[in-house]
């Protein structure tokens, strides 16, 4: 094994993806209140790691509007306003399809065989946090042959947060999810663009209208 392996930054990330799914999830579950202080060491006993990973997964959920750092005060928990779930669910709504479009054409066996494998596993996996990456991942490749970089940063930044984490919010979404995205890649393989960029739309906006409908007695009193 080569000596300039270094595997520490990776593992960093990960840890760093699952304390902010943790955090982010708690939040849009209400168990933390709108204007609740979180205190950093208080977190990091109840979640098992040092203060430096939840520190850093603070400043996350700040950029995507989940809490405040606050000077002497630290992270406060933001309410969630229901105008911006309902913008970003739109936009993505628009902009995924409009990239899977313009993928379709320049997908490769290899991106079709991977798909497959994305949604074969996602089809048999017990494990939500095996789902939660997978999905990521299928969606990612779903855009991934887009030539256009501007549409393909301008998705990297609505779709941070809490997209990733609706399969442990929504009741049924992993089922429900398993069923659209067949039929997605069904319409890939048949390279119907339209169908299949028109599948994604829906798809999104059923995410974001159940999403919604979820949080609605928790945040949107």
């Amino acid at each position: 094994m080569s000596k300039n392996l270094d595997l520490r930054i990776s593992d960093r990330e990960m840890l760093h993806n699952k304390v902010c799914s943790v955090l982010r999830r708690a939040i849009l579950k209400g168990d933390f209140k709108p204007g609740q202080r979180l205190v950093q060491t208080e977190l990091a006993e109840l979640i098992g790691v040092s203060r430096m990973p939840i520190r850093e997964a603070l400043r996350t959920l700040e950029i995507e509007g989940l809490v405040t750092l606050e000077p002497h005060k630290g992270a406060v928990v933001r309410t969630i306003n229901k105008k911006d779930i309902e913008e970003i669910y739109e936009l993505r709504a628009i902009m995924e399809p409009l990239a899977l479009k313009k993928s379709i054409y320049n997908f490769t066996k290899e991106d079709i065989v991977t798909l497959k494998s994305y949604h074969k596993i996602m089809g048999e996996t017990d494990s939500e946090d095996v789902y939660i990456e997978l999905n990521s991942k299928f969606h990612q490749l779903l855009v991934s042959q887009c030539d256009s970089d501007r549409i393909l940063r301008f998705i990297e930044t609505i779709s941070r947060g809490f997209p990733q984490d609706t399969p442990q919010i929504i009741p049924g979404q992993i089922s429900k999810s398993n069923q659209e995205h067949e039929k997605i890649l069904n319409a890939i393989i048949e390279e119907d663009s339209e169908k299949a960029s028109q599948l994604l739309a829906q798809h999104i906006q059923r995410t974001g209208d159940e999403l919604i409908a979820e949080m609605e007695n928790k945040h949107f009193n």
